[in-house]
């Protein structure tokens, strides 16, 4: 497959998700949010590609990254196509001294855990309801940003509050309410501090801080409420703005679950 056939692939399955969400349907957008959650080092539109191909797919990886882990590519297995950027040469052999190395697009195939054989991969740890750990490597995350983390009791019926470089949390949250809250103002902090974001208004910047929680929690096994419905009063027949703010979501998610899952 080439590279303009896996994108016409892309467009294809991003009109059915817009199909899904004029007809009121908020579960095929569900499904993308547990794939960014899942596949947080791909990009949105690979994500894309990986789902329409394999829908099943729990983890994916190269036919070498499988190799390093123990485990081997079934025989006769078809791959999983996505699109990876390739650079071209050495800075040194660009004409006319140029520093910059130009970068291609190319074809390429990971394969799913069920394709593979080998060894037993180490489970990914779950948080089951309860942060645990997760908690102090976000806490770590935004300090490393130069975000302050306060607590306070002046919040009233808000849990939480991003003024720009400090986030302000209500004191007393159960661990697993502070940790998405946490999240939610640090999307905010991440996402909407530009004049830019905030000229699209508060329910676009509320419902992606609050898709961003949702993947975050499903990643590290916490239960939470789905953004993916609000994303139907968020399309209204923009297309380019759904497309828009969910790449902007998987940006963030990915920035925020390779802090807390690579290790």
């Amino acid at each position: 497959m080439k590279v303009e056939e896996a994108k016409k692939i892309v467009d294809r399955q991003f009109e059915s998700l817009v199909s899904a969400l004029e007809q009121g349907q908020s579960d095929a957008l569900k499904t993308y949010f547990a794939a960014m959650a899942k596949f947080h080092q791909y990009s949105f539109r690979n994500l894309m590609l990986i789902f329409s191909q394999r829908p099943e797919a729990t983890r994916v990886a190269g036919f070498n990254t499988w190799k390093k882990l123990g485990r081997w590519v079934k025989k006769g297995e078809k791959g999983i196509v996505i699109i990876a950027p390739m650079v071209l040469g050495p800075k040194d052999e660009q004409p006319d001294g140029d520093k910059e190395r130009p970068t291609v697009f190319k074809a390429s195939h990971v394969f799913d855990v069920s394709q593979t054989e080998g060894d037993t991969l180490p489970e990914v740890c779950s948080a089951q309801g309860d942060p645990g750990k997760y908690m102090e490597q976000l806490k770590g995350f935004i300090d490393g940003q130069g975000i302050k983390l306060n607590y306070s009791k002046e919040l009233g019926s808000a849990d939480g509050a991003s003024t720009g470089g400090t986030i302000l949390l209500k004191e007393g949250l159960s661990p697993a309410a502070e940790f998405s809250v946490l999240v939610h103002e640090l999307a905010h902090e991440m996402m909407h501090r530009s004049p830019e974001a905030l000229k699209r208004g508060k329910k676009v910047v509320e419902t992606e801080a609050e898709a961003v929680a949702a993947i975050i929690s499903e990643a590290i096994g916490i239960s939470s409420n789905t953004a993916s419905s609000d994303y139907i009063q968020l399309y209204r027949g923009d297309a380019e703005l759904l497309r828009s703010s969910l790449e902007a979501v998987q940006k963030v998610s990915s920035q925020i679950l390779s802090a807390l899952l690579d290790d």
